[in-house]
């Protein structure tokens, strides 16, 4: 059986029993100072105005944070330091990684961990000299063991953020050069189309076939602007736009069956901002009719826009359907992936890099009832 990645890591560092054991000692006089390490480690972060930044839900979260910490720190110095270890540790890195810290920032805060344990190892042990430095070279191996996952996850996003740009690139010109080829025969359809309409006004079936040839053009045409608004950077064109305004249209353009409901919440008491009206109705077009389709063929939509305290704004675009498997959703904003049945895969890409041009972003998360939530949010100021 291969050796894994932890493993391998322990037999480097040459982590043991007997490191295991002096961890376990190590604990035991640890424990009860560990809401003293959570409440240093916490304060440091928010002595320090980029690393408090990076604080995800701010110093609201702190009581929470530090009830994780001293979980964390309890396995770290109880184990088992086995492969459910590295897993946790792992789901933890890919945290960090998602939430965009800043290595230095882990780096910084694994050194407050291992100086606060280093200072209770010696005041515990300092009067066995063999035992303390046996305790100090046990808590050496395993923050390096950490350090090590930790860093592992940032490798895993770097080579997964490498492929997607690889992927991008060829996706690029790929478009690039048959985009535009793919304009001229549909061009030529659409001049014939309105030329046999002209002839066939008295045959109904005929005028049936060629409503239908209209409305697949229509949809060749589209995904053909979308292919190309993937790849291009069309300017924004920004104004100062009413948000709620964008909303009320995209909701009234888009189609539904007469199952789905689709409310608005919010909309009309939004401050406006600064954007392209004519690409953030795109968004939320986009969004609408991925949870209409979502919610067929009986449920529900909603559109529940407010005012953050910064003075930009979040949209969530809620459906009562099935939501997203977490195989998709870790791709779901990538071109080409998609969960409908006669999807093109382009819709989502598109909504995020509009958000994201906009200074924005776009999110997916679970609805506590079922079903699917996805947040747009916008700066009070779009940049240039």
């Amino acid at each position: 059986m291969a050796e894994t990645v932890f493993a391998e890591l322990k037999r480097y560092v040459r982590f043991g029993d007997g490191d295991e054991r002096a961890l376990r000692a190590l604990h035991a006089i640890a424990a009860p100072r560990f809401d003293d390490i959570a409440t240093v480690f916490y304060d440091r972060i928010l002595s320090h105005d980029e690393a408090r930044a990076a604080l995800v839900g701010g110093e609201s979260q702190v009581g929470h944070l530090k009830i994780t910490l001293k979980a964390w720190l309890d396995t770290l110095l109880s184990g088992p330091w086995d492969e459910a270890y590295w897993e946790r540790r792992y789901a933890i890195g890919r945290v960090h990684v998602r939430i965009g810290l800043p290595q230095h920032y882990m780096f910084g805060a694994m050194n407050v961990v291992r100086a606060e344990l280093a200072r209770i190892a010696w005041a515990g042990f300092h009067q066995d000299p063999d035992e303390l430095e046996g305790v100090r070279t046990a808590l050496g191996k395993v923050i390096d063991l950490e350090l090590a996952i930790m860093l592992h996850t940032y490798r895993d996003d770097l080579l997964a953020q490498q492929a997607r740009v690889e992927r991008l690139s060829t996706f690029g010109q790929l478009v690039g050069s048959i985009g535009h080829d793919l304009r001229n025969p549909l061009g030529v359809i659409e001049t014939s189309l309105y030329i046999l309409r002209g002839r066939v006004v008295q045959d109904e079936r005929g005028v049936k076939h060629l409503d239908r040839i209209a409305e697949q053009l229509g949809i060749a045409n589209g995904i053909i602007t979308n292919l190309l608004d993937m790849i291009r950077n069309r300017p924004l064109a920004k104004e100062r736009i009413s948000l709620g305004e964008v909303l009320a249209g995209a909701a009234s353009a888009v189609k539904r069956p007469v199952g789905v409901r689709v409310s608005l919440d919010g909309v009309e008491a939004l401050p406006p901002v600064d954007g392209d009206a004519v690409q953030l109705r795109q968004v939320f077009v986009n969004l609408l009719e991925n949870a209409i389709y979502a919610a067929s063929p009986e449920g529900r939509v909603a559109v529940r826009a407010r005012a953050d305290a910064a003075g930009g704004v979040a949209v969530d675009v809620e459906d009562t359907g099935p939501g997203v498997d977490p195989a998709t959703r870790r791709r779901l904003f990538e071109p080409l992936i998609t969960t409908k049945s006669n999807g093109n895969g382009l819709g989502l890409a598109l909504v995020k890099r509009i958000a994201e041009r906009h200074g924005g972003s776009v999110s997916y998360s679970d609805r506590a009832e079922g079903g699917a939530r996805f947040t747009v949010r916008l700066p009070a100021t779009a940049p240039d």
